[in-house]
């Protein structure tokens, strides 16, 4: 069973490890601020900063983005 990424369900330190675990597509477990997975956000942790915080949970931070990234059609 998967494990809930809430805020309310998860400590600081927990949130940490979920986003690095999360960005580990390079497979070794090490973002290295590549620009390689194409988010283009500049640094990883500016973008995910407010959930490892407490302050949005992760679903608000990718709509957020894909609001201001992406384009119809």
């Amino acid at each position: 069973m998967r494990r809930s990424v809430l805020i309310e369900d998860t400590s600081r330190e927990e949130r940490i490890r979920i986003v690095a675990e999360g960005l580990d597509w390079c497979g070794d477990s090490s973002c290295e601020q590549c620009s390689g997975c194409s988010l283009g956000i500049g640094a990883i942790d500016k973008m995910y900063a407010p959930y490892i915080e407490g302050e949005l949970e992760l679903a608000e931070i990718n709509l957020r983005h894909a609001a201001t990234r992406y384009t119809h059609g």
